[in-house]
């Protein structure tokens, strides 16, 4: 049988028709992924994920836990699902300790989305190479932020001192069965936690839970310490002796893994550091030593070692105190009032 020239054009026109459709749909189906979402990882831990197209491309970052927002190593859709992939570096040692190699394992990620949700597997190769660990988990959209405040226009409340001086009223630690290094002397709040114990040392949070707030405190580390505020339990500030040092985002005043410092104005390790922090509107304000660093800039999601990822949720203010020493003093919080 032969096929008319006309009506063979009209064919292919309206199968590269049906091929465009199929190509938009798809695009479409893909696009509902893009954005920032809010993770509850496998254990109840906080996550991050953002899924992003660029030039063509579509790319992502993730934050697990803990540590630090980290780029994945790819990004691809099929049959209307998402499959993310992160490599982790498994070091092989010998009986004596001794390192052998180092291999490098692909973990997958799958998920499927309806509106603002994610339902999500993660397929982890086990280290001993005999099949894979899974676990379900879920994940929810992060809405746009707002416009950036006008902080001239915006009202705090009265001060609430959150330290009495004498004891750890108002404070509780975090973790249960965790060792606790924390007591207060001659009116500071003192952290000495014992590296060569084994033990692990608790982080110390508030018992009250706020909102928006402007809190102000002072800090001391030693030579090479590490300690951390985190606002409302899921944005970490980065406590740190950073004397001398370029800014950085795991720097002092930095807030964790997600924005550098505009200056690093530090002083020397055991000097006291003045914080000066300003948390509206999922914008975030930072004055070091009476010198604005961070000024009025967007959070896109929580930090290593959140409690939680949802962040509209009121949390504490939490000190990290599993590192090493450190010394906190006049802590001094005053809430937005709406």
């Amino acid at each position: 049988m032969q096929i008319h020239p006309r009506s063979l054009r009209s064919l292919r026109g309206s199968l590269f028709g049906l091929l465009l459709l199929g190509s938009a749909a798809n695009a479409l189906a893909n696009d509902a992924f893009l954005g920032r979402w809010a993770l509850t990882i496998p254990g109840g831990g906080a996550g991050w994920l953002e899924i992003k197209k660029e030039n063509g491309w579509y790319d992502g970052s993730i934050l697990w836990g803990g540590g630090s927002v980290v780029p994945v190593a790819s990004v691809f859709f099929n049959d209307d699902s998402l499959s993310v992939t992160r490599v982790r570096e498994v070091v092989r040692k010998d009986a004596a300790g001794k390192i052998v190699r180092k291999q490098q394992f692909t973990e997958l990620i799958l998920a499927r989305v309806d509106g603002d949700n994610l339902q999500l597997m993660q397929f982890n190769p086990r280290e001993n190479g005999e099949g894979l660990s899974q676990a379900e988990f879920t994940g929810k959209r992060i809405p746009a932020l707002p416009p950036k405040p006008d902080l001239a226009k915006v009202k705090f409340g009265e001060p609430i001192s959150l330290l009495n001086g004498k004891d750890l009223t108002g404070w509780k630690l975090m973790e249960a069965g965790a060792a606790n290094g924390w007591s207060v002397k001659d009116g500071l709040l003192i952290n000495r936690p014992d590296k060569n114990s084994g033990k692990h040392y608790g982080n110390l949070r508030t018992e009250r839970e706020f909102e928006d707030f402007n809190l102000k405190l002072e800090a001391n580390v030693p030579k090479g310490g590490n300690s951390g505020i985190y606002l409302r339990g899921i944005y970490e500030v980065q406590v740190a002796d950073s004397f001398n040092q370029a800014p950085d985002s795991h720097g002092i005043g930095g807030l964790y893994s997600r924005i550098t410092p505009s200056s690093n104005p530090a002083k020397a390790p055991g000097e006291w550091q003045a914080f000066d922090v300003t948390l509206v509107d999922r914008h975030l304000t930072v004055v070091l030593n009476g010198v604005k660093i961070i000024d009025n800039q967007p959070v896109l999601g929580c930090t290593g070692g959140a409690l939680w990822s949802d962040e509209f949720r009121p949390g504490p203010i939490y000190l990290q105190g599993d590192h090493e020493a450190v010394d906190y003093r006049n802590i001094v919080l005053r809430p937005v009032v709406k």
